[in-house]
């Protein structure tokens, strides 16, 4: 069977379970077997697809028809440019959380040139998960030391690795928390940037499969409302943010005015929200005004 016949029936194969991006999916799954970055397959329309590696691609495509995510059968994402490591011990990293990312970066970018920031500014991320946000910003703002922080040690595992893949491992400190619990209490970070769980407990069993039966349930669980993580935020970054420092925290769907009205009564001033690719807000950034 050539590579064309191969991605043909295994996007037709894709179609009829549902998954969305068939074709593109079919394509990434040989990529991944035949070791070849995808747009390589089509200068290799006619090769033949030998028996081993056919074996190997009807069994990843039999599970994506499933509905086991893409990146989890081929072991990675791309996150900012970034090859990361991911698993079912951690939440996939979306491309909305790249815009959090983003605007962390910038951020610690114009503060390493602060002498108040001097040696180099420090930043927690709270619920690291596969480590995306911190590797990133390690990588960004090379002076910058980072605090990762996640209640789930097998995640911590996964975001040790994909630093250490990154050279940065030697300026992340990794720890298990529940919320800033295990965060010692004389830091004083100009960042603190979160992607919490925030999906009402309710509308969980409603998610797409790929979400509801694969990621980690303790990334999603926001609790009642989805909003238990983001209050023990808004209650408890102040004592750990220093001066002129921000608060930024990716949130769900429509609730940007409840996260806005939790922060604010907390204290907090919101700066701005940004929205995410298809315009809903996504991203808050606020700071303390006595900051």
């Amino acid at each position: 069977m050539t590579v064309l016949e191969v991605i043909q029936r295994g996007a037709k194969y894709l179609t009829e379970k549902g998954v969305e991006s068939p074709r593109l999916q079919a394509e990434s799954l040989l990529a991944h077997v035949l070791r070849l970055p995808r747009l390589n397959l089509y200068l290799r329309f006619d090769r033949e697809v030998g028996a081993a590696d056919l074996g190997r691609v009807r069994e990843l495509v039999q599970r994506r028809g499933r509905r086991e995510p893409l990146q989890h059968l081929v072991g990675t994402v791309s996150f900012c440019g970034l090859e990361l490591h991911v698993s079912p011990n951690a939440l996939i990293p979306r491309p909305e959380t790249e815009l959090l990312a983003e605007a962390g970066w910038l951020f610690l970018g114009r503060q390493a040139a602060s002498p108040r920031s001097q040696p180099g500014p420090v930043a927690v991320d709270l619920g690291t998960g596969s480590g995306c946000l911190a590797v990133t910003l390690a990588l960004k703002c090379p002076t910058a030391t980072l605090h990762a922080l996640d209640l789930s040690p097998a995640a911590l595992e996964l975001a040790r690795a994909n630093a250490a893949a990154h050279g940065v491992a030697d300026r992340i400190h990794f720890r298990q928390s529940d919320v800033f619990a295990a965060l010692p209490p004389d830091v004083r970070a100009e960042l603190i940037l979160s992607n919490p769980p925030y999906i009402p407990t309710a509308e969980i069993d409603a998610l797409e499969p790929e979400v509801r039966d694969h990621d980690p349930r303790l990334a999603l669980d926001g609790g009642p409302d989805g909003l238990g993580v983001l209050r023990a935020l808004a209650a408890g970054a102040a004592g750990f943010l220093a001066p002129g420092g921000r608060l930024m925290v990716e949130i769900g769907d429509g609730q940007a005015p409840a996260v806005g009205a939790l922060l604010e009564a907390r204290g907090w001033h919101i700066d701005r929200v940004e929205p995410d690719y298809n315009g809903h807000p996504r991203i808050v950034i606020a700071h303390r005004p006595e900051s």
